[in-house]
């Protein structure tokens, strides 16, 4: 069965479906039939509406959802600058390490002392939040839930999770998700959330997407189906915590530009009976992928694995972001040379390692929790002992990636580093390079072709021996 043997069982239900109009109800009765906002909702709820694009955005892009909430999300305190000298993520273009040097980190130490919001690290970036412009790249380690009267949100940008280690156990607005490893989750910008670690410290990546919202990849030739399935998306069912006596202080902490803020509330945020739209948090299980690939010579372009994809509205067919995974598959080309060829891309791709061996990577030095740059243009490819290995290899059909997850954050934008990515973290592999290119050797052979029995040597490699006549004219 194409799903993950998870360790942890899953322990809450979802709606199954990418993109679709989904709607949930707590109590039977909740949501208004037809109307969206009567002039009295069902049980004397509020009605709120949630918007993910402009009101205008054309049909099939426009995200919106209604909720039917005991107190509106507008009913707290003025929000104040929190941890001003401390907590700062935005990736200021004047603050990033704009180079084109191949990175490489070792695995990210779990910090046991922070919760969820504090444990975020911004690694790379590039634009601006306050234009919607760019991404930002996370790293985040934490070992402590988050306060069970606080609750976190972004309107910086949508939150795709990648999680290496640990069980997150996420109370949204909307409902409750599971998220273990080799599941992802995105949850949309300005949804309200709380992170339970009730199975101990956690570790991963976040992409950060400041402009536009995650789709799935265009099939073309594919068809309709196959990598990503609409119906393996899995959405939060409506469930609500009724507490408006007054007597208990919630915090709202939000990362507006980066930077964060908190207000305060007598209320819980998590008092949405129902909801019905097309904005709304989902997870997604990577074991679920259809992996395709070549069946007869040559290696496609790794755009065959995409997940998620955020395109780029000047440009077509090019993407602000991909979400990108190389899972376990098998091999079955003739003549070629199978692992990913060498590469210089006008994109920039950030990998990560979820378990196991990436099958480009068999030096060990790329190892799960840790994380690699090759920006724009920086060659890469695979290291010296894959090429010998992938070289001489029997090409006989072989599964590779088993046990395995990597995957890559591509983008058409040059991403800086922060000084945290490049120094404070001190993860950055200094020998790198020599450890994956340097020794690599030169197989290049000039061919000899002996002419009159004479060859010519010249700087001390034979070369044969020019015909003039040829070259001339003959006489």
């Amino acid at each position: 069965m194409p799903v993950t043997p998870f360790s942890v069982p899953e322990k809450y239900k979802y709606l199954n479906g990418f993109g679709s109009y989904h709607e949930s109800e707590a109590i039977e009765g909740a949501l208004p039939i037809g109307a969206n906002a009567p002039q009295k909702p069902p049980y004397g709820l509020y009605t709120e509406k949630l918007s993910g694009t402009s009101f205008t955005a054309p049909r099939h892009e426009n995200q919106q959802t209604w909720l039917y909430r005991i107190l509106p999300a507008a009913a707290h305190s003025p929000f104040e600058q929190w941890e001003s000298a401390t907590y700062n993520t935005n990736p200021d273009a004047r603050k990033l390490h704009q180079i084109p040097n191949q990175l490489r980190w070792d695995p990210f130490d779990i910090d046991d002392s922070v919760d969820w919001v504090h444990s975020l690290q911004l690694c790379a970036g590039a634009g601006e939040p306050t234009l919607k412009q760019g991404i930002g790249i996370f790293i985040f380690t934490a070992g402590k839930s988050m306060h069970p009267r606080s609750v976190f949100y972004s309107a910086d940008g949508d939150f795709l999770i990648v999680l290496q280690h640990g069980v997150l156990d996420i109370q949204t607005e909307l409902g409750h998700i599971l998220v273990r490893p080799n599941e992802i989750c995105v949850i949309p910008r300005g949804i309200r959330y709380n992170v339970s670690l009730n199975h101990g410290p956690c570790r991963g990546y976040i992409l950060e997407l400041y402009e536009g919202h995650f789709q799935l990849p265009e099939l073309g030739p594919i068809g309709s189906n196959c990598l990503a399935n609409r119906r393996d998306f899995q959405t939060p069912v409506a469930s609500f915590v009724e507490d408006n006596s007054g007597t208990k202080s919630y915090t709202v902490l939000s990362k507006f530009n980066g930077h964060l803020f908190a207000a305060s509330q007598t209320h819980s945020p998590f008092d949405v009976i129902a909801w019905h739209g097309t904005y709304y948090p989902y997870k997604y299980d990577l074991g679920r992928f259809c992996t395709i690939g070549s069946i007869s010579y040559d290696h496609p372009d790794p755009s065959i694995f995409t997940v998620l994809s955020a395109p780029s509205n000047a440009h077509p067919g090019t993407a602000i972001a991909d979400f990108v995974i190389f899972p376990p598959r098998w091999l079955v080309q003739e003549n070629t040379f199978r692992p990913p060829w060498y590469h210089r891309n006008t994109m920039s791709e950030f990998m990560g390692l979820i378990c196991g061996q990436y099958d480009a990577k068999e030096g060990g030095g790329f190892q799960p929790a840790g994380a690699s740059l090759h920006n724009v243009m920086s060659a890469h490819g695979p290291d010296s002992m894959t090429h010998d290995k992938a070289s001489n290899a029997e090409l006989k059909p072989m599964k590779v990636g088993e046990g395995s997850m990597a995957f890559m954050f591509e983008s058409c934008l040059m991403v800086g580093v922060t000084e945290w990515g490049l120094n404070s973290c001190q993860k950055v592999q200094q020998g790198y390079n020599k450890e994956s290119w340097e020794p690599l050797k030169v197989h290049f052979r000039r061919p000899q072709a002996e002419k009159n029995g004479e060859v010519e040597v010249r700087n001390g490699k034979t070369e044969e021996t020019p015909d003039l006549g040829s070259w001339v004219g003959e006489s």
